[in-house]
């Protein structure tokens, strides 16, 4: 049977990542040429860089929500094997979709906080073309977010499959009758 506070708790994790990560979308910085008027150079001039932290914390939660629903589920791979049927052939399916799905959210929420952390330091002359003030592209924290997501959700299916493929308490295997010898 699946856990429902485990799986409210991965929920929340996973809702508190897309959130930050929509947030690092939103938020991400902005880079802008502007001359020095004494030395006549050109430098970049960055806004906030709040995006980073928000990038960084939503791989963190998304990095801790995976890591419960795997200790949950002993990573598929250790404990007691699984009932056959359509259950377990689906938890089968949807592990190997939520790793790859978290897999790419990983990496677009840590490559855009990374990039979104560079800023330019070099300076050029002002008769020069001016200094490219490069930042983050847009749309790689909402594809996070998305991946995010879609993690969220296909972790949870995989849970609830994996819970049905695990099934119950096992029945007994020993006698069913009550003995009814004297005891000795």
């Amino acid at each position: 049977m699946a856990s429902k506070l485990l799986m409210i708790i991965v929920f929340v994790f996973d809702l508190i990542a897309f959130g930050l990560a929509v947030a690092a979308e939103q938020r991400r910085s902005t880079g802008h040429s502007k001359s020095d008027n004494e030395d006549y150079y050109n430098y970049c001039v960055y806004d906030s860089d709040i995006a980073t932290g928000y990038g960084v914390g939503a791989f963190l939660f998304l990095m801790v929500s995976q890591i419960i629903i795997m200790a949950a589920s002993r990573c598929f791979c250790c404990g007691n094997p699984l009932k056959p049927g359509s259950s377990r052939a689906c938890a089968v399916l949807l592990f190997i979709i939520c790793w790859v799905t978290f897999f790419v959210a990983e990496v677009c929420l840590l490559a855009g906080s990374v990039r979104n952390a560079y800023h330019t330091k070099y300076r050029s002359k002002f008769f020069d073309k001016a200094p490219s003030c490069e930042t983050v592209r847009k749309g790689v924290f909402a594809a996070g977010a998305a991946f995010v997501l879609f993690t969220g959700i296909i972790s949870e299916f995989y849970y609830v499959s994996f819970s049905k493929a695990r099934g119950g308490p096992r029945p007994y295997g020993g006698e069913a009758g009550v003995g009814m010898a004297a005891y000795k």
